[in-house]
């Protein structure tokens, strides 16, 4: 799994000229999954994301987490973050997890955020969508599964 996580003051998502997601303060997450990503491994990324202390705290040091400051999230499936770019000039996205097995995927994290307490919206998996945000900060955080589970050497 991947995720570009950013901290914003609103996010929305729109298709076909309707909102289908929109949040006030909170995080904005960009959300891949690739092939030999499982479910058991999506409860502690998710958790990951979810306790990141990125926002302030009244003394202005990045302390508290989405939990913490009662922010909601807006989760967006974004299979393009499985770009492979090492060969010539057009992505190859081989490495996404296959369409329909992905969006079950995507409705199991949207369902485990809402259990942990997160207000999540979200946008409509497979669609044209238009994403709409005001990065605070900017604070801009990227995370792959790789890094979560690496066994310690």
């Amino acid at each position: 799994m991947k995720a570009v996580i950013q901290r914003v003051k609103d996010a929305s998502c729109t298709v076909d000229g309707t909102v289908t997601g929109r949040i006030d303060h909170g995080l904005l997450v960009y959300f891949c999954a690739e092939g030999g990503d499982t479910a058991d491994m999506l409860p502690k990324f998710l958790s990951k994301i979810v306790s990141l202390r990125i926002f302030e705290d009244d003394g202005g040091k990045m302390n508290l987490s989405l939990s913490d400051n009662g922010g909601s999230m807006l989760l967006i499936s974004q299979f393009t973050l499985a770009a492979d770019i090492s060969r010539g000039r057009r992505p190859s996205f081989d490495g996404a997890m296959g369409a329909d097995e992905a969006e079950e995927f995507y409705e199991k994290a949207i369902s485990l955020l809402r259990e942990m307490g997160i207000h999540t919206e979200c946008g409509v998996f497979g669609a044209h969508m238009e994403i709409k945000y005001l990065n605070d900060g900017p604070v801009t955080i990227i995370a792959d599964s790789e890094d979560i589970f690496r066994k310690k050497q």
